[in-house]
């Protein structure tokens, strides 16, 4: 693990999507100010983001167990066991992993949490993901970018609006990325929310938050191969597990994984 540094102080006047996301995983890193947000939103906020999580972990298991050894996570968040090196060095010991986030908290957690095993690496990386450029520098000093690479954006982008430009960064980031790279997304909708559950103001009050309909979602994976079962909710994907408990039950997040094609 390569030390990071953090230019900015941890803000505990407002609350945090990682901070919150914790919260909801039933973690202890987190602030008043975002236990405040959490208990506003309905119980099924945290099934939805445990949910989320089990995509993850089932989906880089996934990417590791057809060979791939390399994993760039933007927008890693506070770090909860098992982290996603965790689940990629358990298949391949040597794994190489490079986290990336802009929450001065996620930093000193990654700091102290992710630890690599011997054979393999992981680094971490103070940047937003509104700076692909940089991301893919840093990237290039720990991933071999003639080798297949697994980009993990997991619940990140439903938290650029528009006029970030989302497709637009994650096209510049999956055009850096070789044949047989993979792309692993998750996003947040509220389409499947039903109307006394949805408390996507609430949270919008707060903090920044686009959702998207399943076709804006699908933009992302644009020029490149869905996996089976394509996009999906996140309670639905697996690939070479058997399906996951509670499967299909009401959901927030759509996923998807896709190949880089030839």
């Amino acid at each position: 693990m390569t030390p990071g540094t953090a230019d900015s102080p941890i803000d505990t006047t407002r609350p945090h999507p990682a901070r919150v996301y914790d919260y909801l995983l039933g973690g202890k890193d987190n602030y008043p100010v975002d236990q405040e947000l959490g208990e506003q939103l309905p119980p099924l906020a945290k099934v939805v983001a445990a949910q989320n999580r089990a995509f993850m972990h089932r989906a880089v298991g996934w990417a590791a167990r057809t060979g791939i050894d390399q994993f760039l996570d933007i927008g890693t968040g506070i770090p909860t066991r098992p982290n996603l090196h965790q689940i990629v060095q358990e298949v391949d010991p040597a794994a190489r992993v490079l986290y990336t986030d802009n929450d001065p908290i996620v930093l000193r957690h990654a700091e102290a949490l992710l630890i690599s095993t011997p054979q393999g690496a992981t680094d971490y990386l103070d940047a937003d993901v509104r700076e692909p450029e940089k991301i893919l520098d840093h990237a290039r000093t720990l991933l071999d970018f003639d080798r297949p690479v697994a980009l993990s954006l997991i619940a990140l982008m439903h938290f650029l609006p528009d006029e970030d430009d989302p497709y637009g960064i994650t096209r510049t980031l999956i055009d850096a990325l070789p044949v047989g790279s993979c792309l692993i997304l998750s996003h947040y909708t509220s389409e499947f929310i039903p109307a006394d559950q949805d408390r996507t103001d609430t949270y919008r009050s707060s903090i920044s938050l686009r959702p998207r309909t399943r076709s804006e979602v699908e933009r992302f994976f644009d020029g490149l191969d869905l996996v089976d079962p394509g996009l999906v909710m996140a309670s639905l994907w697996h690939k070479d597990t058997p399906p996951p408990q509670n499967s299909g039950s009401i959901d927030s997040f759509y996923a998807g994984v896709a190949r880089v094609p030839r």
